[in-house]
């Protein structure tokens, strides 16, 4: 009995998941080429493994003839009858033809066809085993680190990659250490093998950590539009609900925010953000700002910018550390995202009006009779306080045009404004 040959039939039935049928299929093809060198002149070579014993056996075939002139490729019939007594003149008879080192020699030979054999035989367990699981969860064993920082990671049958790029910066390993991360993708690899690609930057990995806590997800009462993420430091995503009664933001904190806190210490403390969705570009911003409140917006569709306006001490906030919370919300909303200070706004408004009320357009020495939107008594009071021509609103500040009677800053504001549009 060939025992280290079982050994290896056994070790890769029971660690990589290979049948031995496919081990024993490609060692015995390796062996046939590594055969018939060494067998000088043979021409048709087969070579036998026993799955049982490991057992090798090389046989040669051979014609059976009155004259041998060929040894290598002919036998006589007195020879040929020993192995088999019904044969005749003219046919062919397998004949054992093991070279004496041919252990040695051909384990030499075969490495490589078996190695390349035996790595595709486990890709296709990879394939099998794990193609289907994309975007699962899955945990291993960090067993080593390779070219840099890139991370090798024992799933038990097979070792999975996690690179550099797959991990938040902000987090470290080290060998045996136990981690979870998302099952990306399978990739072919050059050698003709197979790599299992795991992630914990990708977004996916925070949906599918959120999906694992809220039951509410699995069943469809609450769904996830949207998630953008700077890995390590914040996620956003947006959830709505199929059901009037359920609210999906609580559903997916939980009681006493017992939910979101296992996602987060999950991913070692990066904030998570979780906004009611909305189709509306503005109304999913101001989801994502509140409780900041944005004080003035346009949208640009052709430029694909939302231009807003919030409170100077809002401004840091809203920008977030290095543009982030800014950057984060420009994505989820689809725009463009340009944020503006108040003082900066007002300043630039200001000047402008500055600017047309010292144009020679006679028009602006012209006397209001009305101004769309505004009470008659408001526009009453304003006359009488004498802002009763479009220059002398321009020269004024909100400010000014808010001790009158009736008229709040904000009123103020959209006076203002309203008569610059119509003048620029």
């Amino acid at each position: 009995m060939n025992k280290d040959l079982i050994a290896i039939f056994e070790y890769l039935e029971r660690e990589k998941g290979i049948k031995r049928e496919i081990v024993i299929g490609a060692i015995e093809e390796s062996l046939r080429a590594a055969a018939r060198k060494s067998i000088s002149g043979a021409s048709n070579v087969t070579v036998t493994i026993h799955s049982k014993t490991g057992n090798i056996d090389v046989f040669c075939e051979k014609e059976i003839v009155d004259d041998v002139e060929v040894p290598a490729q002919e036998i006589s019939l007195d020879a040929a009858r020993e192995i088999d007594p019904d044969c005749q003149i003219g046919q062919f008879i397998d004949v054992v033809a093991t070279p004496k080192d041919f252990g040695r020699i051909a384990a030499q030979k075969a490495r490589q066809i078996i190695t390349q054999k035996l790595r595709g035989a486990e890709r296709d367990v990879i394939y099998e085993e794990y193609r289907h699981r994309a975007n699962e969860l899955i945990s291993g064993t960090v067993k080593r680190f390779v070219r840099g920082s890139n991370l090798i990671v024992d799933l038990g049958k097979v070792e999975a990659i996690m690179p550099t790029k797959h991990y938040p910066k902000t987090e470290k390993y080290h060998v045996g250490e136990k981690v979870l991360a998302l099952l990306l993708e399978v990739n072919d690899t050059e050698n003709g093998g197979a790599e299992v690609v795991l992630s914990r930057s990708h977004p996916e990995f925070v949906r599918q950590l959120v999906v694992q806590e809220v039951p509410e997800i699995n069943d469809g009462t609450v769904i996830i539009d949207k998630i953008v993420r700077e890995a390590g430091y914040r996620t956003k995503l947006t959830v709505r609900s199929t059901d009037p009664k359920v609210d999906p933001v609580g559903a997916c904190v939980g009681m006493r925010g017992i939910r979101v806190k296992n996602v987060v210490r999950e991913l070692h403390n990066e904030k998570i953000d979780i906004i009611p969705f909305s189709q509306d570009a503005v109304e999913l911003l101001q989801n994502a700002l509140s409780p900041i409140e944005i004080r003035k917006v346009s949208v640009s569709e052709e430029d694909g910018t939302v231009s807003i306006v919030i409170e100077d001490d809002d401004f840091a906030a809203v920008i977030g550390k290095k543009g982030m919370n800014a950057r984060l919300n420009s994505q989820l909303i689809g725009y463009e995202l340009d944020i503006q200070r108040m003082s900066d706004y007002n300043r630039t408004k200001a000047l402008q009006r500055t600017e047309l009320a010292s144009s020679d357009d006679p028009a602006l020495d012209e006397p209001l009779t009305e101004l769309e939107g505004i009470n008659n008594l408001i526009f009453e009071h304003m006359v009488a306080e004498g802002y009763n021509t479009p220059r002398r609103l321009l020269t004024t500040s909100p400010e000014q045009l808010a001790t009158i009677p009736g008229i709040s800053l904000e009123t103020a504001d959209k006076i203002l404004e309203k008569i610059r549009k119509q003048r620029m």
